[in-house]
C-alpha cells in the first residue's frame, strides 16, 4: 500500500484540528458574553463594547484553524510524485576493455566466460556508481563503443547486445586494445585519475612483449592497468554453430580447439601497467575491481538521481505561515486600509527581487528563439555556472549547442540530460543526443561515422521501448540504420534525407495520430532491425576472416 504521509496520525489530526479550533473559539465566545451581559442593559453594552467583541470570532478561528491544520499536514510529511536532486559524489574515468573473441563463448564458467564478464562489469558499476565508464570491445582488432560517460542506460544497451559479433575481426590483441584504450583516457577532461580495465581470458596470440610495453607507456601517462581473468587452466572446447547444432569449433587443420585460461601475459601487463591483477579464482571479482580503483583519486562531481515521492514541505508550510501572520495583524487592529497601504509598499519590492529571475529565465529561451544559438548556449552555460543544477537547463543547453554545430559538447549535455529520470526531460534529451549522433554519422569527414551511427542507434533505441508512438524517433532510427549500413558497405536508399527533423528546445515533437504505433509494434520493428545488425556484422565479420588474425587463430 503506497502511503503518501509518514506520520498517518498527524494526517488524522489535521482533519479534526479547524473543528477543535472552531470548538474553542465557540467556548471562548460564550464566556466572553455572559461575562458582558453581566455589566448591565443591553443598550449600555451596545454603547460601551467595541462591536468586534459581540461578534463571534468566526474570521479568526476559521485563519488559526486552516493554518494548524496545514501545519500538522506538513508535520505529517507528505509525499507525492517524483524528482530529482543533485549530489556530488566521488568518481574516476575508467576505461572497460571486454574480450570479445570467440574464446569468451566457452563454457568453463557458468553460463560462459562472456556471460560472466557482463555480470562482473555490472557489479564494478554498482559498487562504484559515480565513475565515468567507457566501454573498448576487442578481438583481433579494438573498437571504442562509448566513450567516458556517466549514461548508464547506454552502458547497459551496449552491454546487452555485447558478443563476438560487435567486432567483426577474429582472434585476440592486447596491445593495440591498450594502446587505444590509453589514448581515450588522455583525452578525457577533468582532474580524475584515469585507469583502464581488462577483462579477459589472456589467450592473445600477438605479440607478448608489445603488450607488455603497451602497458607502461600507459603507466607512464599516468593511467593504471588492470586486469581481471576468466576461464580455467583446464580449457574447454568453444561452442560453435553448425546449421541446427551445436558442435566443438575446429581450426583449420580439424583438430578441435582447447581454450585455456592464461593468466600469466594478464599479471605481466598489470605489473607493467601499475595496476592489480585479479586472478579468475577470485571471488566477486567486480567488487575487486572497484576496491582496486578506490586507491586512487576521485575527482567530485555532479549527478542527478532520481527521488521516489520526495517531500512536500513547502506547500502547506508557507500559507500557514501566511496565515498566521494574517491573524497576527488582524487581531492587532489592522483594516484593509492598511493592507492597501502594505502592498504599494511590497509589491514594487517583490516585482524588483524577482525582475533578475525572470530576466535569467527567459533571456536564452528568447535568444534561441531568434536563431541566436551560440548566445543562448552561452547564456544556459552561464546558468549552469552560477549553480542552476536542474536538468531542463542542462538539455537546454545541449539543444543550444546541437542548433549551433558544436556536435560533441551537444553530446557531453545531452547525455547527462538524457540519466535524469523525469521523463518529460529525459525523452526529448535522448531525441537529441541521438539526433546530434546522426548529424555526426552523416557527415563524410567525421572519423568515427560509425561509432556515431551506433550511438544515435542505442538513443533512439531507447526512446522508442519507453514511447512507441514517436513517429520521428522511428524514422531517424531507420535512418541511422540505413547509414550504418552504408558506413558497412553495405548500401542504402537513394532517396535517403539528407537531413532528420530537428527537436526545438523544451517542447516535445508533435505527434500524428496516425502514426501511432503499438509497443508490440516498436518491440518488433527493434527486433528486426537488431536482427539485421547482427546479420551485418557476420557478413562483416566473414569477409574480415579472409585476413589471417595474428598468429593465425581465429579465437
Amino acid at each position: 500500500m503506497i502511503r503518501f504521509v509518514e506520520l498517518t496520525w498527524a494526517a488524522l489530526a489535521a482533519l479534526a484540528a479547524p473543528f477543535f479550533v472552531a470548538a474553542l473559539f465557540w467556548w471562548q465566545y460564550r464566556r466572553r458574553a455572559s461575562r458582558i451581559a453581566s455589566l448591565g442593559t443591553a443598550a449600555a453594552i451596545v454603547r460601551l463594547a467595541p462591536a468586534r467583541m459581540r461578534r463571534p470570532p468566526v474570521g479568526r478561528a476559521a485563519r488559526l484553524g486552516a493554518a494548524l491544520a496545514l501545519a500538522l499536514i506538513a508535520f505529517a510529511g507528505p509525499r507525492w510524485g517524483a524528482g530529482t536532486a543533485t549530489v556530488r559524489q566521488r568518481g574516476l574515468d575508467v576505461a572497460l576493455a571486454m574480450d570479445a573473441s570467440l574464446s569468451m563463448t566457452a563454457e568453463d564458467e557458468r553460463p560462459s566466460r562472456l556471460q560472466r564478464m557482463r555480470q562482473e562489469v555490472r557489479r564494478y558499476r554498482a559498487a562504484a556508481p559515480g565513475d565515468r565508464n567507457a566501454l573498448i570491445a576487442f578481438a583481433g582488432k579494438s573498437y571504442v563503443l562509448t566513450p567516458l560517460t556517466s549514461d548508464h542506460g547506454a552502458i547497459e544497451l551496449f552491454l546487452d547486445n555485447f558478443d563476438p559479433n560487435i567486432v567483426g575481426f577474429a582472434g585476440t590483441a592486447l596491445a593495440p586494445t591498450i594502446l587505444q584504450g590509453t589514448q581515450l583516457l588522455q583525452a578525457a577532461n577533468g582532474s580524475a585519475s584515469r585507469a583502464l580495465v581488462i577483462l579477459s581470458d589472456g589467450e592473445a596470440f600477438d605479440d607478448h612483449d608489445a603488450a607488455i610495453a603497451a602497458a607502461t607507456a600507459a603507466k607512464n601517462a599516468g593511467i593504471s592497468v588492470i586486469t581481471v581473468g576468466f576461464g580455467t587452466k583446464e580449457g574447454t572446447t568453444i561452442p560453435e554453430r553448425s546449421g541446427a547444432d551445436i558442435v566443438p569449433k575446429r581450426d583449420s587443420d580439424g583438430e578441435v580447439v582447447i581454450t585455456r585460461y592464461d593468466p600469466a601475459l594478464l599479471k605481466a601487463v598489470a605489473d607493467a601497467g601499475g595496476g592489480e591483477f585479479i586472478a579468475a579464482t577470485d571471488g566477486d571479482r567486480g567488487g575487486r575491481v572497484a576496491q582496486a580503483l578506490s586507491r586512487l583519486d576521485a575527482e567530485q562531481r555532479d549527478v542527478q538521481e532520481g527521488l521516489s515521492r520526495p517531500l512536500r514541505l513547502t506547500w502547506f508550510l508557507l500559507p500557514a505561515l501566511l496565515l498566521l501572520l494574517l491573524d497576527a495583524w488582524r487581531h492587532d487592529g489592522g483594516n484593509w486600509n492598511r493592507v492597501r497601504r502594505l502592498w504599494r509598499f511590497v509589491l514594487p519590492l517583490a516585482l524588483l527581487s524577482a525582475l533578475p529571475a525572470v530576466a535569467r529565465a527567459q533571456g536564452p529561451a528568447a535568444l534561441y528563439d531568434q536563431g541566436r544559438f551560440v548566445e543562448a548556449a552561452r547564456s544556459w552555460r552561464r546558468l549552469i555556472n552560477d549553480g542552476d543544477a536542474r536538468a531542463v537547463t542542462l538539455y537546454d543547453l545541449g539543444t543550444a549547442l546541437l542548433a549551433a554545430d558544436s556536435l560533441a559538447n551537444a553530446e557531453e549535455a545531452l547525455e547527462r540530460a538524457s540519466a535524469v529520470p523525469d521523463p518529460r526531460v529525459r525523452r526529448p534529451a535522448l531525441y537529441n543526443l541521438g539526433l546530434a549522433r546522426l548529424k555526426r554519422a552523416m557527415n563524410p569527414e567525421d572519423p568515427d561515422r560509425q561509432r556515431a551511427a551506433d550511438g544515435a542507434l542505442a538513443a533512439y533505441r531507447a526512446l522508442l521501448l519507453e514511447q512507441p508512438g514517436d513517429g520521428d524517433a522511428k524514422y531517424n532510427y531507420e535512418l541511422a540504420l540505413r547509414i550504418r549500413k552504408q558506413n558497412n558497405g553495405g548500401g542504402g536508399s537513394r532517396d535517403d534525407p539528407q537531413r532528420p527533423p530537428q527537436q526545438q528546445p523544451q517542447q516535445a515533437q508533435p505527434q500524428d495520430d496516425n502514426k501511432q504505433m503499438s509497443r508490440q509494434q516498436a518491440e518488433q520493428l527493434l527486433a528486426a532491425a537488431s536482427r539485421d545488425e547482427r546479420d551485418t556484422q557476420a557478413r562483416k565479420q566473414a569477409g574480415m576472416r579472409q585476413q589471417r588474425p595474428p598468429g593465425g587463430k581465429e579465437w
